[in-house]
């Protein structure tokens, strides 16, 4: 009779190490990825709502304390430099938000 015990040791202790090599990490990045899509749609969504209740320029600061605020209501606590490299792209793509939102409101009025 032939003892597999040693073959079957072998086969757990690959399987392990290739669960930790490749699956732990895949299933890491993928929630990463997927939580910093998360955080920012939610800079943009707070970017967007800082523009309309602060309209007009020097109000950086109020914009930025409401950016703030609102994520940690979100529950999101970034590192200030993260922070203000989200906060720079959302404030970078508004043009384009406000002109796709300016031609969605022309294109409806000149319809009714």
């Amino acid at each position: 009779m032939i003892d597999i015990t040693p073959i079957a040791n072998a086969i757990i202790a690959l399987i392990a190490a290739v669960i930790s090599a490749f699956v732990i990490p895949y299933i890491k990045s993928k929630t990463d990825a997927e939580r910093l899509e998360k955080i920012n749609m939610w800079v943009t969504i707070a970017v967007e709502a800082a523009e309309q209740l602060y309209t007009g320029s020097g109000r950086g600061a109020a914009k930025k304390a409401y950016v703030v605020d609102f994520l940690n209501s979100k529950g999101y606590t970034l590192d200030p430099d993260s922070l203000d490299k989200l906060i720079e792209a959302a404030v970078f793509n508004l043009p384009i938000y406000l002109g796709e939102a300016i031609e969605v409101t022309t294109e409806v009025t000149t319809e009714e």
